[in-house]
């Protein structure tokens, strides 16, 4: 009985399990700043409620059916415990009353209560193992996370660099991010010298981004090697390339905490001086100071108390505190005005001195100093130069320009 009361109660606690993760998800999405916004603006917001009552209603209902389950089988086990004394008082009595063999009193008394002794644990024994089982199930979905295979490993002999100069080399590099989806980067060979600049441009789903995270070893290549001053970045420990390089991409994400603690984030023993000059470099001082509690302010979450502008300039400060000598800019600016984009540039400018910095562009005003630019088409490099270079070719890149000059006055 325990054990099916047991695989009952395992089967109502999984789908409880489920239902709370899809609660979580909706508190997440709707209750958040950016979901209740849209909400909002979308005339939503009745809908949302009504989407996280009946949500509710189904966590109760199976809350209440968890807490029930198998309790009628539980309890005829307890009654049929409790009655046995009766029950063998009244069949010994029975037994004298026939002329059998004569049991004394004392005898009945220590019988019954031996089996009390008896059945109290065993009683408990049942309802533990009932809740053994139900545990199983909470346990479940943890294991589901704790036996997914890790992509990403460090290497058993990991090679740790003290000094690193920065240069960055792609040798014939490809990439895909499954055997159905085909290659996404193939045949990219190019070297970034020490304290170089690369531009890499193309339309989008050209592989660009996917590039850029090959160096930070966000993604290993699935052909040739990656290599930061001459070590395979796989062979690399993870200490070394987070300190070796830095990302800055598009989407910054600032966590609920001041603008301190966020800056401090990159650097945990940055000193106050510090910390405010990382944001002098990046343009975003004045307006902190300006702020009532200065850099106590709390950021919110997401960073929703801050523009695009300024939430990019604070994680262009937070990459000067850390210090990396390779940058990877993913777009740092495709999302601003052209006023915004022009004061986070002189950040970006900045935090790319005397570093060696790949940039991650679709509005070619940002690239147009690259020491070399290349142009990805189809996970291919399809020209590659300096930016008179490439415009004398006339080729994709001279294309892109033009297209850039025809909307910037479109965009104005």
């Amino acid at each position: 009985i325990s054990r099916r009361v047991g695989r009952e109660r395992k089967k109502i606690t999984t789908r409880r399990q489920k239902q709370m993760a899809a609660m979580a998800a909706t508190v997440t999405e709707s209750l958040s700043v950016s979901g209740i916004l849209l909400g909002r603006t979308m005339g939503r917001a009745d809908s949302l409620t009504k989407g996280f009552a009946e949500e509710s209603e189904k966590l109760v209902d199976l809350e209440v059916r968890s807490s029930m389950a198998g309790r009628w089988r539980m309890s005829t086990i307890g009654i049929v415990m409790a009655a046995m004394p009766a029950v063998i008082y009244w069949a010994a009595g029975l037994a004298l009353q026939s002329g059998g063999p004569a049991v004394s009193i004392g005898t009945l008394v220590a019988f019954v209560s031996l089996q009390q002794g008896l059945f109290r644990p065993a009683v408990s024994l049942l309802s533990t193992g009932v809740e053994m089982q139900t545990s199983l199930a909470l346990f479940q979905r943890i294991f589901e996370y704790l036996d997914l295979d890790v992509d990403i490993t460090e290497p058993e002999n990991p090679v740790r660099l003290e000094e690193i100069r920065g240069e960055i080399r792609f040798e014939d590099v490809d990439f895909s991010y499954d055997e159905k989806s085909g290659p996404t980067l193939s045949g990219i060979d190019v070297t970034v010298p020490a304290g170089g600049s690369l531009a890499v441009v193309g339309p989008t789903g050209s592989g660009k981004s996917t590039l850029s995270y090959l160096v930070p070893r966000l993604y290993d290549v699935t052909g040739g090697r990656v290599t930061l001053d001459g070590v395979d970045v796989r062979d690399l420990d993870f200490d070394t390339l987070a300190r070796a390089v830095g990302v800055v991409s598009q989407e910054t994400y600032l966590f609920h905490a001041s603008v301190a603690d966020n800056l401090r984030f990159a650097k945990p023993d940055a000193t106050d001086a510090e910390i405010e000059a990382a944001a002098r470099a990046a343009q975003i001082h004045d307006h902190i100071a300006s702020l009532p509690d200065g850099y106590d302010t709390l950021v919110g979450e997401r960073g929703y108390r801050f523009s695009g502008g300024e939430k990019q300039r604070l994680a262009i400060a937070r990459t000067i505190l850390r210090d990396p000598p390779v940058l990877v800019l993913d777009e740092a600016t495709s999302a601003l005005d052209t006023r915004t984009e022009f004061a986070v540039q002189e950040a970006i400018d900045a935090l790319s001195a005397g570093r060696t910095t790949i940039t991650i562009a679709h509005r070619l005003s940002t690239v147009r100093d690259a020491e070399q630019i290349i142009v990805l088409d189809g996970g291919r490099t399809a020209e590659r130069g300096s930016h008179d270079e490439l415009l004398h070719q006339d080729g994709r890149y001279a294309a892109l320009v033009r297209r850039d000059t025809q909307l910037a006055p479109a965009a104005s």
